[in-house]
């Protein structure tokens, strides 16, 4: 499991009742509504080398398709699809692909297509794909069916790689700590500390991610990681916390400038020359369908 799924989650995510045959806990729909702005703008992009890495594992051809799901506003998508000839960037959140739509119409990325629909009841042509990528999404999912679909939807040969990054109320240092603590008194003072459903990690330590790939039919292509130092703002910080499913504008609601001021009041005996400096951790973990056996 990624250090940015279990931060997110940790400080709040809210759930449906846990599927009572695998124990999988089902998030509820809408948790990013009025988030995509911010998201977009704040969200940290990956690194290049860690896309070149994985473009070159995953062996494309150039001519191929990329199924971007639960893609947020395109951060894997839009960096990606110069190296496809189609890609689909899905999301469940109306706003998301919206901003998806906009973006790909400025930039004149015509064989990028935004859709609306979740993991589970997307419809793909059996072997159509050359690339699945989940970026900090996967524990949000139906796991073990979504990987069988996705199993489905590749070539023989294709990959998908699960992408994640760590948050910065997770890291070790003093102004993260202190970031955490006030992130969790705000949750418990606007009534969203039950956002956090009970036990909602223990499937994923009985059954991890790497196995549930397993069992769908991948054959495990490696994991890999780019440390990355970032330099935030607290205004920086503030507009990425709009961007989570936890703190988003519609949680803060007519609280957004008092919780402003008591970020700013915690964190600013922490910077240096106005800054915040954290090393993210960007890391991937890849899976291949395996290629048909040669006949003869």
């Amino acid at each position: 499991m990624g250090d940015q799924e279990r931060g997110e989650v940790v400080l709040a995510t809210q759930a449906e009742a846990g599927d009572p045959m695998t124990g999988e806990v089902r998030f509820e729909p809408g948790l990013y509504q009025g988030t995509a702005g911010y998201y977009d703008r704040f969200r940290l992009p990956y690194p290049g080398p860690m896309l070149a890495d994985l473009t070159r594992r995953a062996a494309l051809s150039g001519r191929g398709r990329l199924l971007d799901l639960a893609c947020g506003t395109g951060q894997l998508a839009f960096p990606l699809c110069g190296l496809f000839a189609e890609v689909w960037a899905v999301d469940a959140e109306p706003g998301m692909t919206d901003v998806v739509r906009a973006k790909a119409l400025a930039t004149a990325a015509d064989h990028l297509r935004a859709i609306t629909a979740s993991a589970e009841d997307l419809c793909v042509e059996p072997g159509s794909l050359e690339l699945v990528v989940i970026g900090n999404a996967f524990h949000r999912l139906r796991r073990e069916p979504v990987a069988e679909r996705a199993h489905a939807w590749l070539r023989p040969g294709g990959c998908l790689a699960l992408c994640w990054s760590t948050s910065p109320w997770t890291g070790p240092r003093e102004w993260q700590r202190a970031l955490a603590g006030m992130l969790r008194t705000w949750q418990n003072a606007l009534g969203a500390a039950e956002r956090v459903p009970p036990g909602w990690d223990q499937a994923r330590r009985r059954l991890p991610d790497h196995e549930v790939l397993s069992r769908a039919g991948f054959e495990p292509a490696g994991r890999h990681e780019y440390p990355v130092e970032h330099r935030w703002t607290i205004a920086e910080l503030a507009g990425h916390l709009r961007s989570t499913s936890f703190l988003p504008p519609s949680v803060l609601a007519g609280h957004a400038a008092e919780f402003d001021a008591d970020l700013t009041a915690v964190l600013s005996r922490h910077t240096a020359d106005g800054h915040l400096t954290e090393t993210v951790s960007f890391a991937y973990e890849l899976a291949r369908k395996p290629a048909l056996p040669i006949t003869r």
